[in-house]
């Protein structure tokens, strides 16, 4: 689980360092601010120690100085109490007497600023330390013989040489191996704790590591769903979910691709079928007529041109409606919605197939009401369904049969339906009629098909977010519907 390329051992790293650098800071700060505060309180419990000696020792003699009760002073405090250093200064700063021995003195002068501060009333002064050029220590101050006649001043220095020797060897020896120890134990209990926690913090990290390399090694088709508590939980948790959605996504975006690649097989294997024959007997007309062109009639030759030119055209056909489905399930066609009257179109329609209609034996009636809103639709698209609709119940009624067009309103829609009275559609086929290709049982060996005029019209009608529908009797005929909405004036919405 350790390891520095992980993120739980890139936060262990980072966490122990700092840890380190902040025990170290907070030892150093705490050593700093327990010696100020040692020498602030030592210097405020000792403020009046070198009045106190004045006044104990009688070093003032009325107005003048005992200098022999100043010289037993100096020897006696060398011995009883060696952590304090006294100096006699005159008035400019300058040492007249100290007891120390000779040479270890390496001051003439000490600095009065910090006296005056002491003198009035400041709270913590550090002043000259006369046995070191760079030391300043805490001290006690009066002034002699009295403080309104200072001719000179008693400077006690409370933590003398001595002190400070003796401070340092217990310091570097058993205070500094006591912090050390502190110091570490401290650390070491808040490594252990810090670590718990990350570690706990990142396990759900590595479940979903774990989940997510599962589904890289399924080859991204089997997921295992995170489980945390959602887009309510943390940010994992949300991560998790995050995951659980684009991991379905992409599920989905596989599955899809794989039915668009079976389709695709399909498709070609359907586009050449159909392209095989109008060529194979287009070929073999004009093959027929090249190497018979003399023997044959010019009766003959004229049918076998028109039986050439009637698989070309089938051919072309089938080829734009190739390119037409191909656009519109590449979302290349847009519609352009615009007000239209539906029964002038569906006139219009009617009369373009009423000759075929007519060579064919069939009935083609439209029923329209006398007055009917206008449709909002791309007009030449719903003339395509129409067309494609009413070809194919052309093409499967048979003569003596019917075909009726009808325009309702339904609802704020246009209800447009193509019904006939042919052949049907079996049940079993009923789901697949609108797939591209497909060939129902009742299709015979011509190789006709419902496939892709079908498609087209579906296609179109979805893109006016409408639904084709369907319902066939077998034997008693097929009814195609749509619907159409209402065209809206802008004072109406």
């Amino acid at each position: 689980m350790f390891h520095r390329n992980t993120l739980y051992g890139k936060l262990a790293l980072v966490f122990s360092a700092s840890l380190i650098v902040i025990g170290l800071l907070y030892l150093g700060l705490a050593s700093q601010l327990t010696e100020h505060y040692l020498r602030v309180t030592e210097q405020q419990f000792n403020r009046d120690l070198a009045y106190n000696l004045v006044q104990d020792q009688h070093l003032v003699s009325g107005d003048t100085i005992n200098q022999n009760a100043l010289k037993k002073t100096f020897q006696r405090y060398m011995t009883i109490n060696p952590s304090i250093e006294i100096y006699l200064l005159d008035a400019d700063g300058t040492i007249l007497a100290y007891s120390a021995d000779p040479g270890v003195v390496k001051r003439n002068r000490v600095d009065l600023t910090p006296i005056q501060q002491f003198l009035a009333g400041e709270t913590f002064v550090l002043g000259d330390d006369p046995r070191s050029h760079e030391q300043r220590k805490s001290f006690s101050v009066t002034p002699l013989p009295s403080a309104t006649q200072p001719e000179s001043y008693l400077y006690v220095v409370l933590r003398g040489e001595m002190y400070d020797s003796i401070e340092q060897l217990y310091r570097d020896s058993w205070l500094l191996r006591l912090s050390a120890w502190l110091l570490g134990v401290s650390l070491l209990c808040g490594l252990l704790a810090g670590l718990w926690g990350f570690a706990l913090l990142t396990r759900r990290l590595r479940q979903l590591t774990r989940t997510l390399d599962s589904f890289r090694r399924s080859g991204f088709r089997e997921h295992a769903a995170y489980r945390g508590r959602g887009l309510q939980g943390d940010e994992i948790d949300q991560l998790g979910a995050t995951f659980d959605q684009m991991a379905n996504h992409i599920q989905n975006l596989l599955q899809e691709l794989s039915t668009r690649d079976e389709l695709r097989r399909e498709l070609v294997s359907h586009v050449s079928h159909d392209l095989r024959t109008p060529l194979t007997c287009l070929h073999g007309y004009l093959e027929t007529l090249k190497l018979k062109c003399d023997r044959l009639t010019p009766q003959q030759q004229q049918l076998y041109l028109d039986a050439a030119l009637g698989h070309s055209r089938r051919l072309g056909r089938l080829v734009s409606e190739l390119f037409e489905l191909a656009k519109l399930d590449a979302g290349a066609v847009k519609p352009q919605i615009e007000p239209f009257a539906p029964a002038e179109l569906l006139h219009d329609v009617a009369q373009k197939f009423n000759p075929r209609a007519h060579d064919d034996g069939i009935t083609l009636h439209i029923d329209c009401p006398a007055a009917t809103p206008f449709a909002a639709a791309d007009i030449g698209l719903v003339e395509r369904v129409l067309e494609n609709l009413l070809g194919n119940a052309l093409h499967h009624t048979p003569k003596g049969g019917r075909v009726d067009l009808r325009l309702q309103q339904d609802k704020g829609y246009l209800a447009v339906s193509v019904s006939d009275t042919g052949s049907g559609i079996p049940a079993t086929d009923l789901p697949y009629i609108f797939e591209r290709f497909y060939r129902g049982t009742t299709s015979g060996d011509s190789g006709q098909h419902l496939g892709l005029g079908l498609a087209i019209a579906k296609r179109i009608v979805e893109l006016h977010n409408c639904a084709l529908s369907v319902v066939s009797t077998p034997g008693s005929g097929t009814c195609f519907r749509f619907q159409l909405p209402v065209w809206r004036t802008p004072e109406a919405t």
